[in-house]
């Protein structure tokens, strides 16, 4: 398959200024939600109901074995104890699994992706694949335009397959509502990215766009480690021919040592400050007072809405320092 060579601008979206704002909070259920999790919860709801939007939750439970029962219920519980709300029930992404693999077949039907039966140590191993030492890297393009057809793909390589979007060569221009302009090259980074795995699971950036369009997601909020992800959910949408929501992405939380909070880590989190007996008032303060509000030491999530705007947020990492952490363990 041929690639086509486009540099791409993405203007900022209007579609949220002349309709009713639509966002969504999407935790993952791989595991307890923290600060840096609270934060920016608290940011997106801010930025809708400020605006008098509808609010959507979304459990993004497609990661395999890492997304747990539990892990949904403790989030749950986690954002009511906050005292977020939402509008409708809570939606849970695995339930539309043949809405997501529908996606992936239109898109290979209509050859904006391919069957692909590489590993990850297959693509880490081709001398042609540069940024072989990255976490991520680059797709050499060893299946596009060998198969027609999953079935295909298996029967003449003996190997499940996945699906891999054609991505176009030159860059994209994202607008951000935080960030502003940044442009990526998915194309020369990565190359063509998995849209369903070997296991026909579908991948994050297909689940997110399909979901996102199917619920009338008109504005995603969430961290700025997500922005890369960002112009490949552009492609996603583009080739599905869906609309592309206003993104903002906001600075994430980081320790008094510029290490951004991870669940990996074991970072201090909501359920145990829950458990704790932490006033959840003195969490939104701290959230508020991170989005330059003056506000006092307690206050619930509702008497800050009227008041946000996200124009004021800093531009630069939310610091957690010890004093603050303290200071929240024992706020009663």
């Amino acid at each position: 398959m041929a690639r086509s060579r486009a540099s791409l601008t993405v203007p900022a979206p209007l579609l949220a200024e002349m309709t009713e704002p639509v966002g969504r909070l999407a935790p993952s259920p791989t595991g307890l939600l923290h600060l840096g999790h609270a934060r920016t919860f608290l940011l997106a709801y801010w930025h809708i109901r400020a605006r008098a939007g509808r609010l959507l939750l979304r459990m993004e439970d497609l990661d395999g074995p890492r997304a747990q029962a539990r892990f949904a219920d403790a989030a749950l519980g986690d954002l009511e104890w906050l005292g977020l709300d939402w509008d409708g029930p809570s939606f849970l992404q695995s339930s539309e699994l043949p809405r997501l693999n529908a996606a992936v077949s239109k898109l290979v039907a209509s050859g904006r992706a391919f069957p692909c039966v590489c590993s990850r140590s297959d693509i880490r191993g081709a001398q042609s694949a540069p940024h072989a030492s990255s976490l991520e890297p680059r797709y050499p393009g060893t299946c596009r335009g060998h198969f027609r057809s999953f079935a295909e793909a298996e029967r003449a390589s003996g190997r499940a397959a996945g699906a891999r979007l054609l991505v176009p060569e030159g860059p994209t221009t994202i607008a951000d509502g935080v960030s502003g302009e940044s442009s990526w090259d998915v194309a020369g980074t990565v190359g063509d990215f998995l849209i369903a795995k070997r296991d026909k699971a579908p991948a994050y950036q297909l689940a997110v766009v399909v979901d996102d369009a199917a619920q009338g997601v008109t504005e995603v909020l969430r961290g700025d480690d997500l922005l890369p992800s960002t112009a490949r959910q552009w492609h996603v949408q583009n080739a599905l021919g869906l609309p592309h929501p206003a993104w903002f992405h906001v600075p994430l939380v980081s320790d008094e040592h510029g290490r951004r909070l991870a669940k990996r880590e074991a970072d201090l989190s909501l359920a145990e400050l829950r458990a704790g007996g932490t006033d959840p008032r003195a969490i939104v303060a701290w959230a508020a007072r991170s989005a330059a509000l003056s506000v006092p030491e307690r206050i619930s999530v509702r008497e800050v809405t009227p008041h946000f705007d996200l124009a004021r947020l800093p531009r630069e990492p939310c610091k957690l320092t010890r004093e603050t952490l303290l200071a929240l363990r024992t706020a009663r």
